[in-house]
C-alpha cells in the first residue's frame, strides 16, 4: 500500500518536473536575447511560446536568432561591409595606377619611335 502511494507521488513529481523543465527550456533563447539586449527579444519570447505548441520545432531557430545579435557589433555585417569598401577603394587606386602606367608606357614608346631610325623596307633596298 505504501509503495503504491510512493509510486504515485514519484509519478506526479516526474510529470511536474518535466512540465516545468520544458517551459524553462523554451525560455532559453529569450534569456539569451535579454542578456544581449536583442532588438527582437519580444518576438523571440512569443515565438518561444508558439514553439511549445509545435513541440519545440522552432526552438533551434530561435536560439540561432537570439545568438546572432551582439550589442557591440550588431548583426556582424558592418565589418564585412567596411572590408568590402576598403577593398573597393584599393582596387580603384590600383586601376588608376595601371592607367597612369599605361599612359607612361605609351608615351615612352612614342618617344622611342621618334628617336630610333626605321630600318629600310624592301622597296627602299631595291632603289639603292
Amino acid at each position: 500500500m505504501f509503495l503504491d502511494y510512493f509510486a504515485l507521488g514519484v509519478l506526479f513529481f516526474v510529470a511536474i518536473f518535466l512540465f516545468y523543465g520544458i517551459i524553462a527550456i523554451h525560455d532559453i533563447p529569450y534569456e539569451i536575447s535579454k542578456k544581449r539586449n536583442h532588438p527582437h527579444q519580444d518576438a523571440i519570447h512569443y515565438a518561444g511560446w508558439v514553439s511549445l505548441f509545435t513541440l519545440h520545432a522552432l526552438w533551434p531557430f530561435l536560439w540561432i536568432w537570439a545568438t546572432l545579435w551582439r550589442e557591440d557589433r550588431g548583426w556582424g555585417f558592418t565589418k564585412i561591409q567596411n572590408e568590402q569598401h576598403e577593398l573597393h577603394h584599393e582596387v580603384f587606386e590600383l586601376t588608376k595606377q595601371v592607367e597612369k602606367l599605361t599612359e607612361k608606357v605609351a608615351s615612352l614608346e612614342a618617344g622611342m619611335a621618334m628617336h630610333t631610325p626605321t630600318p629600310p623596307t624592301s622597296e627602299q633596298k631595291e632603289d639603292s
